[in-house]
């Protein structure tokens, strides 16, 4: 909006997710904002390693419990601090290469100042869906600093009630950290913060659930600060003597297991080390909570710090191998039960397509394994044949009404407590109806209020059930409920919706991340060591992903204005909900690639060999320029087939020819050339910058590579 003649005021409100993914997308045009978007992003989170709810263009919010809205809660979000922070991250580094060094140790950062309580390691072990207190003291105290500071009120501080600072170094490291110790070897990483990741329809895996989807952007966040800090100039990165002394214990915790594999780790050493990885995180949040951070810095090595990192990813790749399915595609959220025994369990959930593309966006897979996934995900029960598209779960009939809380006869017979209840008449825990079928109580909501019943009949020491309710039994039973139910599998709405994230149903955004994580590897494998083969069949795969989007498709097909987004398509409708869904961002990313947009070491490159030569048109012969003027002199290109977009405002014209060449004209009518497809460093500063100094870039490629 405008203020006045040549005042623009911007202004930002949203949740986090939403800002920070769409900021990734408006880099691309605006790669000038990277180092304050990075900025904005670390100084909003916290020091115990998460992010607020919203952020707004005055600070930032968090959830409150409202005693009079029972949907309300609070909690964080599991996985948005490190994707969208590596994002971010590697823009950065491929525009402006060495930029951010100088920040790593400058302490000039903050934390938000958010008055959640993350509990203990014992509370978490003993109930995870419920563990974080709000400090309603803190809260009330952090309100009276804001009326009297304004929003810098909301801010960290230390004990002499100054904001509290931080390295740039630290604000990267604190969150990465934390991830690491909720990490369950061969099980991913623990959702133990009262939030579910991404795809919020998930929400029930919040306690024993564990994400692989997480674990493969932390492996790729873990390569990305390996790749940072031995390209920088510096030796070492200052961070508190808290966190470095949190490194310090993860890194006892994880040194005897380096060596393994997560498919060898047994039940023992799996509860020994998330014991050890938990209770470091709750040794760290406790001294936080009570003493706030401490003010002397450490200094960590580059070298060990990266040694550790590399420790640490040599884990999630054991894991993630170990999360390969028999069909080849890779699970993506899996169950644990907790410290039963001594030992911890994993169970596999069905498989999903965030799973997927998680671990094509992982960088553990090679360009043979990427297309083995890629085939092994269009021959899978994902796989949408009406819409040549990929659903978020494989659909599936769930059961009737009359089919729901049905004893089977045999778990009844192995139960001496149930049959002696059936004979007794007694209902307080199942009912027999009038075809002899047996069904739990109806007022039952979970497994414990099967193990209270039980209870109360061993109270009962004169009722003549109470000497066959022995714990034993009541176990048991517990386990029948858990059978007829299986409440410990429920994923929340992902798992009883038609549509929206549900049964059947395309996620659109999930797809488009899908075909820009294609392309990713696309690029990655476009060298001579790669078989043209390959090549080949990833660029087939991305062509085919991107024909299933709307946007390929007919009225008729998409059920509805294909030019639109939209944000799901259901087994039983054409595209529902449409906006500027997050779909749009990941489409902006991809297509940019697809039209052959490279950008590395501060210098655009171009390589549009996934660009489809039908795309290509007959150019126009003028051309509308960065000021609304036009650009002529393109009569010698006019009759070859050519592709016009803009980068950063300046346009651009790909043109199939026979050769490879680049022409930049000028603004003051000068212009220069080139034999290869490259801008210098200098010339591709200018088109970031957006000074308009370059008025058009004219590419000349060799047309034999499209297809």
């Amino acid at each position: 909006s405008h203020i006045g003649d040549d005042q623009k005021s911007f202004d930002y409100q949203g949740n986090w997710r939403d800002i920070f993914q769409n900021w990734e997308a408006l880099a691309f045009s605006f790669p000038g904002y990277l180092e304050c978007m990075i900025c904005r992003f670390v100084n909003a989170s916290t020091a115990d390693g998460y992010n607020p709810y919203r952020i707004t263009k005055h600070g930032f919010e968090w959830e409150e419990i409202n005693r009079d809205d029972p949907w309300s809660n609070i909690g964080y979000w599991g996985d948005h601090q490190i994707v969208y922070l590596s994002k971010l991250l590697e823009m950065a580094f491929n525009y402006f290469p060495g930029r951010l060094d100088q920040l790593l140790n400058e302490n000039v950062f903050v934390y938000a100042h958010v008055p959640y309580r993350i509990k203990s390691a014992s509370a978490l072990f003993r109930d995870p869906r419920n563990t974080i207190d709000y400090d309603s003291e803190l809260a009330d105290s952090i309100s009276k600093r804001v009326a009297a500071t304004g929003n810098d009120g909301k801010l960290l501080i230390d004990n002499q009630g100054r904001i509290q600072k931080a390295t740039l170094a630290e604000k990267i490291l604190v969150p990465t950290l934390v991830k690491l110790t909720n990490f369950v070897p061969g099980g991913g990483i623990w959702l133990n913060t009262q939030r579910p990741e991404w795809n919020d329809a998930n929400n029930a895996l919040v306690g024993n659930g564990l994400s692989m989807v997480t674990t493969c952007y932390l492996r790729r966040h873990l390569a990305l600060l390996i790749s940072w800090l031995e390209s920088s100039q510096i030796d070492v990165i200052k961070v508190s003597n808290d966190a470095a002394e949190l490194l310090s214990k993860i890194q006892h915790a994880i040194r005897p297991h380096v060596a393994g594999n997560a498919e060898e780790v047994t039940p023992s050493q799996r509860n020994q080390l998330v014991h050890e990885l938990i209770q470091a995180g709750s040794e760290y949040r406790e001294k936080l909570y009570q003493q706030g951070l401490a003010a002397e810095r450490s200094e960590i090595t580059i070298a060990s710090c990266c040694d550790f990192f590399r420790q640490c990813i040599g884990l999630l790749d054991d894991t993630i191998r170990s999360n390969q399915r028999s069909d080849g595609l890779y699970h993506s959220y899996n169950l644990m039960s907790l410290d039963i025994d001594g030992e911890i369990q994993i169970e596999r959930l069905y498989e999903m397509l965030e799973g997927q593309v998680a671990v094509l966006s992982s960088g553990i897979l090679t360009t043979e394994q990427v297309v083995e996934v890629l085939d092994a995900l269009r021959s899978s029960s994902l796989y949408r044949q009406d819409q040549e598209s990929f659903m978020l779960y494989p659909n599936r009939r769930l059961p009737r009404f009359m089919e729901k809380n049905s004893i089977p006869g045999e778990l009844v017979n192995q139960s001496t407590l149930l049959k002696n209840l059936i004979d007794c008449g007694d209902q307080s825990i199942l009912r027999e109806d009038i075809n002899g079928d047996c069904h739990f109580n109806g007022d039952f909501r979970n497994s414990a209020d099967v193990v209270e019943a039980v209870r109360r009949l061993q109270d009962r020491s004169v009722h003549p059930l109470s000497t066959f309710a022995t714990p034993e039994a009541s176990q048991q039973l517990a386990n029948i409920f858990e059978h007829v139910f299986c409440h410990h599998q429920f994923t929340g709405r992902s798992g009883t919706f038609f549509a929206y994230e549900g049964l059947g149903s395309i996620y659109w955004h999930m797809v488009s991340k899908l075909a820009l994580a294609v392309a990713e590897n696309y690029v990655k494998a476009k060298h001579p060591a790669t078989s043209l083969d390959l090549l080949e069949r990833l660029k087939s795969h991305f062509r085919e992903i991107r024909r299933g989007i709307g946007a390929e498709k007919t009225p008729n097909e998409y059920g509805a204005f294909p030019g639109d987004p939209y944000s799901h398509t259901p087994s039983h409708l054409g595209a529902q909900q449409p906006g500027m869904t997050g779909q749009v961002k990941e489409d902006i990313l991809s297509r940019f690639i697809e039209i052959g947009v490279r950008v590395r070491e501060g210098q655009i490159f171009f390589e549009p060999s996934l660009l489809e030569l039908s795309e290509l048109t007959i150019l126009a012969r003028s051309i509308a320029g960065p000021n609304d003027g036009l650009v002529d002199n393109l009569s010698g290109e006019a009759d070859l087939p050519s592709f016009m977009f803009t980068i950063c405002e300046v346009p651009v014209v790909l043109v199939a020819g026979s050769q490879n060449m680049i022409c930049l004209e000028y603004i003051d009518g000068t212009s220069q050339t080139a034999d290869d497809l490259v801008l210098t460093v200098e010339q591709s500063r200018e088109v970031f910058t957006r000074s308009g100094g370059i008025s058009l870039i004219r590419v000349v490629f060799d047309r034999s590579d499209l297809s």
